[in-house]
Protein backbone atom coordinates (compact mmCIF):
# COMPACT_ATOMS: atom_id res chain seq x y z
CA UNK A 1 0.00 0.00 0.00
CA UNK A 2 1.42 3.46 -0.82
CA UNK A 3 2.73 5.71 1.54
CA UNK A 4 -0.14 8.18 1.39
CA UNK A 5 -2.97 5.90 0.95
CA UNK A 6 -1.64 4.20 4.45
CA UNK A 7 -1.58 7.67 6.10
CA UNK A 8 -4.99 8.56 5.10
CA UNK A 9 -6.21 5.20 6.53
CA UNK A 10 -3.91 5.64 9.66
CA UNK A 11 -5.15 8.97 10.13
CA UNK A 12 -9.04 8.41 9.66
CA UNK A 13 -8.68 5.52 11.96
CA UNK A 14 -7.31 8.04 14.97
CA UNK A 15 -9.72 10.61 14.15
CA UNK A 16 -11.97 7.75 14.83
CA UNK A 17 -10.40 6.72 18.07
CA UNK A 18 -10.54 10.31 18.97
CA UNK A 19 -14.02 10.49 18.59
CA UNK A 20 -14.68 7.37 20.52
CA UNK A 21 -12.40 8.20 23.58
CA UNK A 22 -13.97 12.40 23.64
CA UNK A 23 -17.14 10.01 25.02
CA UNK A 24 -14.47 8.52 28.27
CA UNK A 25 -14.51 12.16 29.42
CA UNK A 26 -12.85 12.59 33.19
CA UNK A 27 -14.47 15.83 34.48
CA UNK A 28 -15.27 16.88 30.72
CA UNK A 29 -12.10 16.15 29.54
CA UNK A 30 -10.59 14.17 26.88
CA UNK A 31 -7.18 12.84 25.68
CA UNK A 32 -6.37 14.59 22.37
CA UNK A 33 -4.95 11.48 19.92
CA UNK A 34 -5.40 12.98 17.01
CA UNK A 35 -2.47 15.66 18.60
CA UNK A 36 -0.45 12.95 19.91
CA UNK A 37 -0.47 11.34 15.92
CA UNK A 38 0.27 14.77 14.52
CA UNK A 39 3.31 14.80 16.46
CA UNK A 40 4.05 11.34 15.83
CA UNK A 41 4.02 12.36 11.94
CA UNK A 42 6.22 15.27 12.07
CA UNK A 43 9.16 14.14 14.35
CA UNK A 44 8.75 11.00 11.67
CA UNK A 45 8.59 13.10 8.37
CA UNK A 46 9.58 16.95 9.32
CA UNK A 47 7.97 19.85 8.63
CA UNK A 48 5.55 20.17 5.89
CA UNK A 49 3.97 16.12 6.36
CA UNK A 50 2.99 17.51 9.83
CA UNK A 51 1.39 20.54 9.07
CA UNK A 52 -0.31 18.53 6.42
CA UNK A 53 -1.74 15.79 8.70
CA UNK A 54 -2.18 18.36 11.29
CA UNK A 55 -4.63 20.36 9.02
CA UNK A 56 -6.47 16.77 7.70
CA UNK A 57 -6.54 15.17 10.98
CA UNK A 58 -7.78 18.68 12.23
CA UNK A 59 -10.33 18.91 9.78
CA UNK A 60 -11.94 15.60 10.48
CA UNK A 61 -11.82 16.35 14.00
CA UNK A 62 -13.31 19.63 13.49
CA UNK A 63 -16.43 18.17 11.76
CA UNK A 64 -16.64 15.15 13.97
CA UNK A 65 -15.48 15.77 17.39
CA UNK A 66 -15.60 19.41 17.75
CA UNK A 67 -18.30 20.76 15.45
CA UNK A 68 -19.56 24.04 17.76
CA UNK A 69 -15.92 25.47 17.39
CA UNK A 70 -15.20 24.55 13.84
CA UNK A 71 -11.66 25.57 12.55
CA UNK A 72 -9.99 25.92 16.17
CA UNK A 73 -8.85 22.39 15.29
CA UNK A 74 -7.84 22.63 12.37
CA UNK A 75 -5.57 25.84 12.71
CA UNK A 76 -3.81 24.86 16.06
CA UNK A 77 -2.74 21.01 14.29
CA UNK A 78 -1.53 22.16 12.04
CA UNK A 79 0.77 24.92 13.70
CA UNK A 80 1.52 22.06 16.18
CA UNK A 81 2.51 19.43 13.45
CA UNK A 82 4.73 22.60 11.51
CA UNK A 83 6.47 23.41 14.71
CA UNK A 84 7.02 19.78 16.32
CA UNK A 85 8.42 18.89 12.47
CA UNK A 86 11.63 21.36 13.26
CA UNK A 87 12.44 18.24 15.56
CA UNK A 88 12.60 15.81 12.68
CA UNK A 89 13.97 12.59 14.48
CA UNK A 90 16.97 11.41 12.52
CA UNK A 91 15.70 8.11 12.93
CA UNK A 92 13.04 8.84 10.26
CA UNK A 93 10.91 5.89 9.90
CA UNK A 94 13.05 4.18 12.69
CA UNK A 95 11.57 6.15 15.34
CA UNK A 96 10.64 4.22 18.24
CA UNK A 97 9.84 6.43 21.63
CA UNK A 98 10.39 5.06 25.02
CA UNK A 99 7.68 5.42 27.66
CA UNK A 100 9.18 8.26 29.70
CA UNK A 101 10.13 10.16 25.99
CA UNK A 102 6.01 9.38 25.10
CA UNK A 103 4.81 10.65 28.17
CA UNK A 104 7.36 13.85 28.74
CA UNK A 105 7.11 14.74 25.03
CA UNK A 106 3.44 14.45 25.16
CA UNK A 107 3.34 16.40 28.04
CA UNK A 108 5.14 19.08 26.40
CA UNK A 109 3.28 19.08 22.88
CA UNK A 110 -0.40 19.23 24.68
CA UNK A 111 0.47 22.00 27.47
CA UNK A 112 1.37 24.22 24.54
CA UNK A 113 -1.41 23.18 22.25
CA UNK A 114 -4.09 23.12 24.86
CA UNK A 115 -2.81 26.14 26.01
CA UNK A 116 -3.81 27.81 22.47
CA UNK A 117 -7.14 26.44 22.58
CA UNK A 118 -7.52 27.76 26.13
CA UNK A 119 -6.77 31.24 25.29
CA UNK A 120 -9.05 30.78 22.47
CA UNK A 121 -11.82 29.60 23.64
CA UNK A 122 -11.71 32.02 26.96
CA UNK A 123 -11.57 35.05 24.61
CA UNK A 124 -14.11 33.49 22.45
CA UNK A 125 -16.72 33.20 25.47
CA UNK A 126 -15.32 36.14 27.25
CA UNK A 127 -14.44 34.35 30.43
CA UNK A 128 -11.88 32.96 33.08
CA UNK A 129 -13.22 30.91 34.72
CA UNK A 130 -10.47 27.81 36.58
CA UNK A 131 -11.96 24.85 34.98
CA UNK A 132 -10.24 26.06 31.62
CA UNK A 133 -6.98 26.60 33.71
CA UNK A 134 -7.11 23.27 35.84
CA UNK A 135 -9.62 21.08 33.39
CA UNK A 136 -9.35 21.94 29.98
CA UNK A 137 -5.36 22.93 29.88
CA UNK A 138 -3.45 21.05 32.44
CA UNK A 139 -6.10 18.15 32.96
CA UNK A 140 -6.54 17.51 28.95
CA UNK A 141 -2.58 17.20 28.73
CA UNK A 142 -2.04 15.37 31.65
CA UNK A 143 -4.55 12.75 30.34
CA UNK A 144 -3.21 13.12 26.71
CA UNK A 145 0.44 12.23 27.82
CA UNK A 146 -1.13 9.38 30.14
CA UNK A 147 -2.41 7.83 26.86
CA UNK A 148 0.61 8.37 25.10
CA UNK A 149 2.87 6.57 28.17
CA UNK A 150 0.02 3.73 27.68
CA UNK A 151 0.42 3.53 24.18
CA UNK A 152 3.99 3.62 24.40
CA UNK A 153 3.92 0.51 26.77
CA UNK A 154 1.72 -1.60 24.65
CA UNK A 155 3.10 -0.76 21.25
CA UNK A 156 3.17 -3.73 19.04
CA UNK A 157 7.09 -4.56 19.03
CA UNK A 158 8.81 -5.72 15.77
Amino acid sequence: MPYVLRQVAVGLAVVLLQWLLSNLKLWDVWPDVVLLYVAYVALRRGRVAGAATGFFAGLAMDFLVMPTSLGLNTVLKTIMGFVIGFFRSEQGENLRLTPGQAFVGALVVAVVHNGLMTIVLALDVGTRTPFLVVGLWLGGALYTAVVALAGALFRVRG
